[in-house]
């Protein structure tokens, strides 16, 4: 369970790793940046059941471009609050994932909508440029979603 301060109100909320639903505060009820950990063990649970959509980060500890991408990713959880879960997988913790997503470069950056893959994108970007491509996969799920749209 983390903490997160409301950038609203300033009251402190715990954060669970996986629940239904988007954060709120318990105090203002403004929407909370979600920011989680998962692994092998948990990562079906805390990112492919979420409700909202998931940004995934698989990174490693020993790479320089994971470590300069990350307050990027926070960053964008951050003003994306409500509308996101940002969920980091340590890959070297995660071998089956790692394996699983094909993850041949770090950070390896994920969309998943309702557990499908939307949206994957490698190496490390500013937060103003991740923001749109999240925002743009975001789009783009919807409208494949959405019979109207005409796509598949």
């Amino acid at each position: 369970m983390r903490t997160v301060t409301c950038a609203n109100c300033g009251r402190i909320n715990r954060v669970p790793a996986a629940a239904q639903g988007s954060l709120r505060c318990g105090n203002c009820r403004a929407a909370l940046p979600w920011i989680a950990e998962a692994g092998d063990a948990d990562f079906r649970e805390v990112a492919e059941q979420a409700s909202l959509p998931v940004l995934v980060d698989l990174w490693a500890t020993w790479c320089g471009p994971c470590r300069t991408v990350s307050p990027a990713l926070e960053q964008v959880a951050e003003r994306l609050a409500g509308r996101i879960k940002l969920v980091k997988v340590d890959i070297d913790k995660s071998p089956g994932l790692a394996r699983r997503f094909e993850v041949q470069a770090v950070p390896t950056l994920l969309v998943l909508d309702h557990g499908r893959q939307v949206a994957r994108q490698t190496g490390a970007a500013p937060a103003n440029a991740l923001r749109q491509w999240v925002d743009e996969s975001l789009s783009a799920s919807h409208e494949s979603a959405d019979p109207a749209s005409g796509r598949p």
